[in-house]
């Protein structure tokens, strides 16, 4: 007898439809239980050993596994299938097939994936969010998931979720579904999850002092630009970083549900289901390129992808391999990152702001008026030279942040102008500034202008043209860091509510270029 069912593979951050065919030969099998069992379709070690723990959780739960040649398709047979989230379908293909769910001749209609134990229970499985949304897609109205993996798929409008707990459950869901009283699909409603979530644990009151480096992160921010924070150790530069989302705008819905997908399918999601705060991501200087871009023989998504809609903290940004580094220019230029292997190639959304840090020499007090440098300017040279030009062309800012003075740090009031709620305020009006600017052009922010948008929305006046010559002149400045201080100058007139780019805002862009000054050659 034959029987279908239908279930989904997690490619990238989308997911797939596999229809799955099981066939029961009326010929018994003369070989052992193991040999009577085929998995075709080009199935992975984790496809193949499912038929043990198929036959156990079957067994476990009380049902009859058969002893006939049973032949397993997963289609299209041409693509690979990897993992354990398709024991579920498989399960119940083969009860099907062997007429446990005597009223069905397939499941085509019904989306089913997870990972089974041999105790019958269903474990949670990745993807589930992108699962949902092929089934929407598909027009298919039912998807049955694991309990834990089910929340995050019921933020999906137009797709009815059933969570299991094991095969038993999952069995009667699918009889419960041809009866006259259906059960009720999980709801989650995804507004009450994103109002809930906004609670920061850390906020920019708590940082003591450093006026100038919370006025740049602002700029950052506000404008959606990268940053660099040179300083000695100790100077607050890792403390101001991780504020960095608590004044960042809010995320939207659409831009909930895509950064969930990525997070869905690196198993990160949590237990809320939808991922509503801007990630932080932070790894460590030995991350290895692939980590940090993503990889393996199916690619899957790295922190740069991870960070999407939040911010990739780099912190000793030169002890980063340099290889590794220059691997971000795709990214940071496009906001994408596209791995290619010879099973395939996928792409990964990749809009992040980067923040980094570094010390201004090895020794990291160079220029600090209280302690004494050690290094000598060869050593400051290569220090600074593990960082290409073109990386630091791409950051717009670049921001010195001095030790903090101790009467700033003996101070017992806390300034409500510098918290972040206050902050976010204003970063959020000069956004709604450049939304209305750039209305139609499919980009959200300044940082992400092109050169043709750069001369349409970021026109200086004479004086400013002059001031920024000189500067070009006496810096040394490359044609894209020209394009990135008229993007932070609109960013500032933005925060201002200026209509027109002023002389004082290009001066203030030019004084956020600090590794473009000769001294530092």
């Amino acid at each position: 007898m034959l029987f279908r069912t239908l279930s989904a593979a997690v490619y990238g951050i989308d997911a797939d439809l596999v229809d799955i065919e099981v066939d029961l030969t009326q010929s018994r099998g003369e070989a052992d239980q193991t040999s009577s069992v085929t998995i075709v379709g080009l199935p992975d070690a984790a496809v193949r050993e499912s038929r043990e723990r198929i036959r156990a959780a079957m067994q476990n739960c009380g049902y009859f596994f058969p002893f006939q040649k049973t032949t397993i398709n997963l289609a299209p047979a041409d693509v690979r299938k990897e993992g354990a989230s398709f024991d579920l379908p498989i399960a119940l293909g083969i009860l099907g097939a062997n007429g446990d769910l005597a009223e069905h001749y397939s499941l085509i209609h019904i989306v089913c994936v997870g990972e089974l134990s041999l105790d019958g229970r269903v474990r949670p499985i990745k993807g589930a969010l992108p699962i949902a949304i092929l089934a929407r897609d598909a027009s298919i109205r039912h998807v049955v998931l694991p309990e834990e993996s089910a929340r995050e798929a019921a933020v999906v409008e137009g797709v009815n979720v059933y969570p299991v707990a094991d095969l038993r459950s999952a069995v009667k869901v699918i009889a419960d579904l041809r009866s006259e009283t259906p059960p009720a699909p999980l709801r989650v409603r995804a507004s009450e999850i994103i109002q809930q979530s906004e609670q920061f644990t850390v906020d920019f009151r708590e940082v003591r002092g450093q006026v100038s480096a919370k006025r740049a992160l602002e700029i950052a921010s506000a404008g959606g630009h990268n940053i660099l924070l040179i300083g000695p150790p100790g100077s607050g530069k890792t403390m101001l970083a991780k504020r960095l989302p608590t004044i960042m705008p809010p995320l939207e819905f659409e831009a909930a549900l895509e950064l969930t997908k990525i997070h869905s399918v690196a198993g990160l999601t949590g237990r809320a289901g939808l991922v509503t705060e801007r990630p932080f991501r932070s790894p460590h200087h030995t991350i290895s390129d692939a980590g940090l871009i993503g990889g393996g023989s199916v690619p899957r998504p790295g922190e740069v992808s991870l960070a999407h809609q939040g911010v990739l903290f780099l912190d000793e940004l030169p002890e980063f391999d340099r290889g590794v580094l220059e691997v971000l220019r795709q990214p940071l230029e496009d906001q994408k990152v596209t791995i290619s292997r010879a099973a395939m190639s996928l792409t990964f959304p990749a809009s992040f702001m980067l923040a980094a840090a570094m010390n201004a020499c090895p020794c990291g007090f160079w220029n600090d008026p209280t302690r004494e440098c050690r290094c000598s300017p060869l050593q400051i040279q290569r220090y600074i030279g593990r960082i290409s030009g073109p990386l630091l062309d791409r950051i717009d800012i670049h921001i010195d942040v001095p030790a903090v003075k101790f009467r700033e740090l003996a101070g017992d009031v806390l300034p409500e102008t510098d918290s972040s709620a206050v902050i976010r305020r204003r970063v959020i009006s000069a956004r709604e500034r450049q939304l209305n600017r750039l209305r139609g052009e499919r980009i959200f922010c300044n940082a992400a202008m092109t050169p043709r948008m750069i001369r349409a929305h970021c026109k200086i006046d004479p004086a400013s043209e002059r001031m920024l010559e000189n500067a070009m002149q006496r810096i040394g400045l490359s044609a894209r860091a020209y394009d990135r201080i008229l993007k932070v100058s609109r960013t500032i007139a933005d925060l201002e509510g200026a209509e027109a780019i002023k002389s004082q805002h290009v001066s203030e862009a030019v004084g956020y270029r600090s590794l473009d000054r000769t001294y530092w050659m």
